[in-house]
């Protein structure tokens, strides 16, 4: 049986939640990007928001009558059946689909998540006896988890895997096969039914917290498009397809115009100064804020990466990023903000050190030039971090 397909709200009708459809839509324009964490109690509008994405989401190219939808431009990432024809000399055409939301359900099996095998039809057809999972249905496509943190810890390994690699390898029996699983990872959790594993949280590239903090006018305004809604979903379509229409062209416009941002050394040095001195563990932060940056210059129409591209990125792909090994909690929005405005003052001043790991001294600071350790000179916590001083809120130990 097929699944059951519902009508969804609109995603130009939901009131409020700007931060998060913003973070969804920078998503659907660069998929590279990589996924969205949403975390707030229940009934905020958290599962209505990604269900009402579908009908925004871009078209992808796809190989003809390939089973997993590989990419024509992404050979590295072809399926052994994509690899067989190419060498045979065949003429592997494109078409174009719709990208799509996949859910993956808490109930789903490890067999029905990553694939199953016919061992006796893999020994005489070859990849034809794989049966398909929602890694393979999930790939080019965006991948839904909702209540993230309570999914089992044995699916909770095979989603990292093929988010680390976007492959998805399924070993029978002394068999192996692989297939490509490139996803966009969007996962929705209440922090009240607990916390969400810290491998699985450093997947999510952008986090977005949700509360219930609507005026009077905006709950009266979501309560009255909600009834509307569920007395004529056609009409209500009807009436909001204009606004549907626009954001989608506003989305292909920017995917168009996503390839001519540049992102300027002294921006970049700016982002790698404010993670820095944040002290988030790794260096994924950095790679996604410039990402989410150059992707919101693209849907604001501009081809240069400006300060509040920079702000809006970070605060996106920082606020649940561990820090200091995880003895640190996230940087709060105001030690994030300033950080990135105090680093991106100092990337414009003419640079007077030797290396990047050298800090000059300002002309209101005392003290030599020295080389910076784990923490920058600003941002961190209700002070600047100086030299490797141990400042910062400390991440209270779980009873």
């Amino acid at each position: 049986m097929g699944q059951l397909k519902r009508t969804t709200l609109p995603f130009t009708a939901i009131v409020g939640l700007d931060k998060l459809k913003l973070a969804l839509i920078l998503n659907g324009v660069n998929p590279q990007i990589g996924g969205v964490l949403i975390s707030g109690p229940k009934g905020t509008g958290k599962t209505t928001v990604v269900r009402a994405l579908a009908d925004l989401l871009p078209e992808v190219d796809m190989i003809d009558e390939c089973r997993f939808g590989c990419n024509p431009e992404n050979p590295e990432l072809y399926c052994e059946d994509c690899r067989s024809r190419l060498n045979n000399g065949q003429k592997l055409s494109s078409i174009k689909r719709k990208m799509r939301v996949v859910n993956l359900p808490l109930s789903t099996t490890e067999d029905r998540l990553i694939g199953s095998l016919d061992i006796e039809q893999v020994l005489q057809q070859g990849i034809q006896a794989l049966r398909p999972g929602i890694l393979a249905e999930a790939h080019q496509n965006v991948l839904y988890v909702d209540e993230v943190n309570l999914l089992p810890d044995h699916l909770v390994d095979d989603l990292l895997d093929a988010a680390a690699t976007k492959i998805n390898t399924i070993e029978r029996e002394g068999i192996s096969i692989s297939h490509p699983s490139d996803f966009v990872l969007i996962g929705t959790m209440n922090p009240e039914e607990g916390e969400l594993r810290p491998q699985l949280l450093d997947r999510f590239s952008l986090h977005v917290a949700v509360g219930t903090n609507h005026t009077i006018e905006d709950r009266m305004e979501l309560v009255r498009r909600n009834l509307a809604f569920e007395r004529d979903p056609s009409q209500f379509h009807d009436d909001w397809s204009a606004e549907q229409e626009n954001l989608r062209m506003k989305i292909e416009r920017a995917k168009e115009l996503l390839d001519q941002v540049t992102l300027s050394e002294s921006n970049l040095r700016a982002i790698a100064l404010a993670c820095d001195a944040l002290e988030v563990d790794g260096v994924r932060p950095d790679i996604v804020i410039s990402k989410t940056a150059i992707t919101h210059a693209a849907l604001e129409g501009r081809t240069e990466v400006t300060l509040e591209d920079m702000r809006l990125a970070s605060q996106l792909a920082l606020s649940h990023r561990t820090r200091r090994g995880g003895l640190l909690e996230p940087p709060s929005s105001d030690d994030i903000d300033r950080a990135i405005t105090k680093a991106s003052e100092v990337a414009k001043k003419n640079d007077r050190r030797k290396s990047p790991t050298e800090v000059p001294k300002e002309e209101d600071e005392e003290g030599e030039k020295g080389e910076r350790r784990s923490g920058g000179r600003f941002g961190r916590q209700s002070g600047f971090a100086q030299y490797g001083r141990q400042e910062g809120k400390k991440k209270r130990p779980v009873k």
